[in-house]
């Protein structure tokens, strides 16, 4: 299991999506919480939609009453049950965002197959003592849990502010599925080796939550835990590339600063780790799922453009 803990980052107003690992903990017995909706409840409108939109065509099970034993790793945390108002938006917004990109690029034979199978949806994030904000959990490419629904906001929605909606929305719900769904297509069909070679020597390792987005973006990653291994680079670097779009992706390597960092690495360095980078994503995804990274990455930022 992951953890995904969001911040904010720096002027280019994106989120980071940070995982660190999960660790068992002797809690003693906890009981279910009953009458939340969990355990049983007369199948409705949602459910119904769930079924039509989602489970049958995609074979994505979503689970949205509360059932505490979801979140094994959040027991001793408060969280509250989703807004079941938010379940129908913010699932009509991943099909648009995520999947129907994915689908129109690649067919639905390639995204029924390697999409993750359940989404578990709580109201609220779990705060931490360091301060940070966990937006979800990932288990094995199988099951998405995503927390803090009930402040998700679209276009279209009441209340809806663009400079603080859309920065939650994208990166709490968003960056966490396209980081997910790319590390599934990997364990499927591993990215070349030599990518390991563009920015060696240079990763931080478990010390990565010691450095910012800035940082890491000078050292040629996309953010900071993208610096944290080779495997989460590959993915950080699809992620944002989706998520920003080839314009944006260009902002963001033009962006870094004049100036060596304490790894030794100079502002050109950094650029051609990113260019590297982003040639080695396009041509993976060409050889070993036959898609255009290009138009894929067209469509979801097309996508992202139009529900924020």
């Amino acid at each position: 299991m992951k953890k995904i803990v969001n911040k904010l980052l720096y002027p280019l107003l994106f989120l980071s999506v940070m995982f660190s690992s999960c660790k068992e903990e002797e809690i003693g017995d906890v009981e279910n919480i009953p009458g939340l909706g969990g355990d049983t409840w007369a199948q409705g409108p949602i459910d119904k939609w769930i079924l039509d939109n989602f489970t049958t065509p995609y074979n994505i099970a979503v689970k949205y009453k509360w059932d505490q034993f979801e979140f094994p790793s959040s027991i001793n945390k408060t969280l509250v049950p989703a807004d079941e108002q938010q379940v129908i938006p913010l699932l009509s917004s991943i099909n648009k965002g995520w999947a129907q990109p994915y689908i129109e690029e690649a067919g639905s034979v390639f995204f029924n197959m390697f999409s993750p199978k359940t989404f578990v949806l709580s109201g609220s994030v779990e705060y931490n003592l360091d301060g940070s904000v966990t937006g979800g959990q990932a288990e094995g490419g199988r099951k998405i849990v995503m927390m803090g629904i009930n402040q998700f906001k679209v276009k279209g929605m009441p209340g809806y502010t663009a400079e603080k909606d859309s920065v939650y929305a994208k990166f709490f719900v968003f960056h966490v599925i396209q980081h997910e769904f790319a590390h599934i297509l990997h364990m499927n069909k591993m990215y070349p080796a030599d990518f390991k070679l563009i920015t060696a020597g240079k990763y931080y390792g478990g010390n990565w939550i010691n450095f910012s987005n800035e940082d890491a973006l000078r050292d040629g990653f996309v953010t900071a835990y993208a610096a944290s291994g080779f495997d989460d680079d590959f993915v950080e670097t699809i992620s944002v590339m989706l998520m920003e779009g080839k314009d944006g992706f260009d902002k963001i390597v033009n962006s870094i600063p004049e100036g060596t960092t304490s790894k030794g690495t100079t502002k050109a360095q950094a650029q051609a780790a990113l260019r590297q980078k982003e040639d080695m994503v396009v041509a993976y995804y060409k050889k070993s799922w036959n898609i255009d990274f290009y138009s894929l990455q067209t469509k979801t930022r097309a996508a992202m453009v139009s529900l924020f």
